[in-house]
């Protein structure tokens, strides 16, 4: 039962697509050097002008290229390259690439900040946005459970399912559930970056 806050952004678990798995639809994206924000495995990102990725750090509406799932550089003090699962901030290495699960159906778990009931699924719903770990290189992103609406179309995610098994069920006190995107990926936005 999930009585306890153990946010860990968004976990992508498959897709709404009908051309195979979620994992086949991995794009490696540049993220400039020294760039100055932290990137956790579960944050969403967004393309910017540059052609580079940045956090994406909006709560009631996204412009989203996808999840991250880890990056690849060249550490600038040992020169090995290192593979992680999040991007320490102003790292300078000119070889920065980021793992973007970039599907725009892609069907994501996400842990409530609150109770969810069942007459959440089907609302549109912000989420919290809260600095990851650099412990286990996770987000700590979140549902915001007080802002599920029917009728708000500009929300970024849709509850489609609850996570029921034997950590979370519907009701808990952190409610997990099964989210997609709603309106702001940018693949599906008619206007470019």
């Amino acid at each position: 039962m999930s009585a306890t806050a153990t946010p860990t952004g968004a976990e992508p678990i498959g897709t709404l697509s009908s051309s195979g798995s979620f994992t086949g639809k991995v794009r490696h994206l540049k993220i400039a050097s020294n760039y100055g924000t932290a990137i956790f495995y579960g944050d969403f990102v967004k393309t910017v002008a540059a052609g580079t990725i940045e956090k994406d750090t909006g709560t009631t509406a996204l412009t989203t290229t996808g999840v991250f799932m880890g990056c690849f550089y060249t550490d600038p003090t040992t020169k090995q390259p290192t593979y992680s699962q999040y991007y320490p901030a102003s790292t300078v290495a000119s070889d920065i690439k980021a793992y973007v699960l970039d599907d725009p159906h892609v069907l994501m778990k996400m842990q409530g900040d609150a109770t969810l009931a069942q007459t959440a699924i089907g609302n549109n719903v912000s989420m919290v946005q809260t600095a990851g770990s650099t412990d286990i290189g996770r987000s700590k992103n979140a549902v915001d459970s007080s802002t599920i609406a029917a009728t708000t179309a500009t929300l970024p995610l849709r509850i489609i399912d609850f996570v029921d098994g034997p950590d979370s069920s519907v009701g808990d006190a952190y409610t997990d559930v099964i989210v997609k995107f709603n309106v702001g990926h940018q693949y599906l936005n008619t206007t470019g970056i």
